[in-house]
Parts: structure tokens; sequence; C-alpha cells
């Protein structure tokens, strides 16, 4: 097999991209808890332990953008904002669970 000797510019472009979204440490727990039915903002804060609501704004706001998650907003009193997985964010969540699983199966000693 001939190795290729460094990443092309749009590969290390690509996986930068991929990084700043699911790279964060609250992207994934963000996902997941989605995929449990959590819905809205305030559902979300209180089911993260942890997250303040600029970084829960932040991640949804970059998730959105991404095509991970839509937004939908209600016009009723008071204002009603949800979020859902797109079908490529069903697909990252069934990656992070198989991801959860891997780390609990082959955790290292020092764990």
């Amino acid at each position: 097999m001939n190795a290729r000797r460094h990443l092309s510019l749009p590969e290390r472009q690509n996986y930068h991209c991929v990084e700043d979204v699911v790279g964060c440490k609250w992207s994934a727990a963000v996902v997941a808890a989605v995929r449990e039915g959590v819905r809205r903002p305030g559902e979300l804060e209180r089911f993260i332990p942890g997250i303040s609501t600029k970084v829960l704004n932040e991640r949804l706001r970059k998730l959105v953008a991404f095509g991970l998650l839509t937004r939908r907003e209600y016009d009723e009193k008071p204002p009603r904002v949800e979020y859902a997985l797109t079908p490529p964010g069903k697909k990252l969540a069934r990656i992070l669970g198989q991801l959860r699983e891997f780390n609990r199966e082959f955790k290292g000693p020092d764990s």
C-alpha cells in the first residue's frame, strides 16, 4: 500500500469543520439529549448538568448551522422553541452512541 505523505487542504478543512461542531465537549451531550427527547432550551439546560445558558445557545446555533438540528419556533405566548435531530443528526447520534459503547468496553486502566 502506498502511504500518502499528508492530508490535502480540503481534507484538513473538512476535519476542522467537524471538530469545530462535534469536537466541543458539550455538542455530544446536546445531541444525546435531543435524541432522548429533550427538545426545549430550558429542558436541555436542566438535563445537561454544568452547561451554561450561553454555551448551550452557542452549541444549539452551531448544530443548527451545521444541519444536525432543526429549530422550530411556535407562535404562542409565551414563545416556545423546540429542537429536533435532522437525518444527519440522527446518524451522528448513532455514531456517538457507538463511541460511548467503545469507551465503556475499552477504558484504559487509568480511567
